[in-house]
């Protein structure tokens, strides 16, 4: 059985990744949760190489970074990946461009699932990070997307790489529309989604390196009356 390490689901955006990739291989696998506290723990060096989330134990095999976990996973269960070879090129090109980019994104708003915050006026590098993320979205639905709701059709390894967007897009209030806002809904409907949501939003545990209310609370202070 694989075993998957995972920082705690409020907060931590590429365990999510990680585990919607083991969640949509459909096997069984343990989940261990370790407690996030906003610093390096050189501790969890037991379970990653990096001290860092997520990471795979498969039997000897330590795999420990949410897109090599994907392909990993990929190369063992079917249907991971979208069949069409045109349609799974652009899938894993839009993955590792979400992967290896959007410093903006993941800077100026942080994955806290639980909250609701405004934290306009946004910055120039952000704004073009969420008209980015809007295109792929688009384009996806457009080319790809007549087999069912999600990028390529069927919810894959695609889409787990844009989820902690769409959680992000809903604590920040980014408003989309058309295909992508249609998306937008269809991707946090989604079970896999909804069921990391729910135990996210039973979390207690507060890490104040990751709160948007001491993050932005300057430009949140700003708007109040």
């Amino acid at each position: 059985m694989y075993v998957l390490h995972i920082g705690n689901k409020n907060y931590s955006s590429w365990s999510l990744r990680g585990w919607l990739a083991v969640r949509l291989s459909g096997a069984a696998f343990e989940e261990v949760l370790v407690q996030l506290s906003g610093t390096y723990n050189p501790d969890w060096r037991r379970f990653s190489p990096t001290a860092r989330v997520p990471a795979l134990r498969d039997g000897e095999v330590v795999v420990w970074d949410s897109l090599a976990i994907a392909e990993y996973l990929a190369e063992r269960h079917a249907g991971m990946w979208p069949s069409d070879a045109v349609a799974r090129a652009w899938a894993r090109c839009v993955a590792a461009e979400m992967h290896s980019g959007f410093s903006h994104l993941r800077n100026d708003m942080t994955m806290c699932i639980r909250e609701r915050v405004d934290v306009r006026p946004w910055s120039p590098g952000l704004a073009a990070d969420i008209a980015r993320v809007t295109e792929i979205w688009s384009e996806g639905r457009r080319r790809f997307g007549g087999g069912g709701d999600f990028l390529c059709g069927r919810f894959s390894l695609a889409d787990a790489f844009y989820a902690p967007v769409a959680f992000r897009f809903q604590t920040y209030g980014v408003v989309q529309v058309g295909a992508a806002a249609d998306y937008h809904r269809a991707l946090l409907a989604h079970p896999f989604l909804r069921e990391w949501e729910a135990a996210a939003l039973a979390e207690t545990t507060i890490v104040e390196a990751d709160e948007p209310r001491v993050l932005y609370r300057d430009k949140i202070a700003g708007k109040q009356p």
